[in-house]
């Protein structure tokens, strides 16, 4: 049976070359997407051309509610879910001391919340099915934390700590449940880097390179298809972390 798999977040950076790399494969993927509409038309059209459909569908996913229909269009499409991968997420740079509480509602939302509210959502499909996977995307940030970027780190954090408690909670109802946490990956969210400090990432890691998209999406496929790792933080950094 074709898994069905949910991917927030997937219009762009990991989630879009992870949904490209899954669709491929020949699983049934649902890109999620909020405000970049033309972004996840255009990933629908790519895959298009090679006699691949996939599903996209708006929702934000730090509401309740949008949650709430994303999981029941699946449901009522396919009948299932077999994975869902949380990769919604935004990233705020700056002071912690001058972090407003409108940016902190916001990234804590976005990033943590959504995790948790959709995996209640899908969990509760996922025990009935007796079996699923639950994906999150982390960052090396939420292991070692970082200065300026103190709420994202916080998040991530908490991402992993979900992951830990919930493969516990879920795992005899045969439901894993992972993170990814990436090292620096050359995506949008980290554009802000001059050609100077990417410079300096790449001398600071072993393997003397920074990371793509596609990197991550392969390690995502292997949870995917894996039947014995769970409540694990696994990190593709390049050995910039070692723990």
């Amino acid at each position: 049976m074709e898994k069905v798999i949910i991917i927030t977040g997937a219009s762009r950076g990991i989630g879009r070359e992870t949904a490209k790399f899954l669709a491929r494969k020949g699983y049934k993927v649902i890109a999620n997407y909020n405000k970049s509409e033309e972004k996840a038309k255009e990933l629908q059209k790519e895959l298009k051309k090679e006699n691949i459909e996939i599903d996209i569908f708006k929702a934000d996913v730090s509401k309740r509610t949008e949650c709430i229909n994303l999981v029941e269009f699946a449901i009522k499409k396919y009948k299932r879910i077999d994975v869902l991968i949380n990769n919604a997420g935004i990233s705020i740079y700056g002071l912690f001391t001058e972090m407003t509480e409108q940016q902190l509602d916001e990234i804590m939302k976005i990033n943590l919340y959504s995790a948790i509210m959709m995996s209640q959502e899908a969990a509760k499909h996922m025990i009935n099915q007796k079996g699923g996977c639950i994906i999150n995307i982390s960052s090396i940030w939420g292991m070692v934390g970082a200065s300026c970027e103190v709420a994202y780190s916080i998040t991530k954090a908490g991402i992993d700590g979900l992951t830990k408690a919930l493969a516990k909670e879920l795992g005899p109802s045969n439901i894993r449940v992972n993170s990814v946490a990436p090292g620096t990956i050359d995506t949008e969210m980290n554009s802000n880097l001059t050609e100077e400090e990417k410079k300096e990432v790449e001398m600071e890691t072993p393997l003397g390179k920074i990371g793509k998209p596609i990197d991550i999406a392969k390690t995502i496929n292997w949870l995917v298809e894996d039947e014995f790792t769970t409540g694990q933080v696994i990190s593709p950094n390049g050995g910039w972390v070692i723990i």
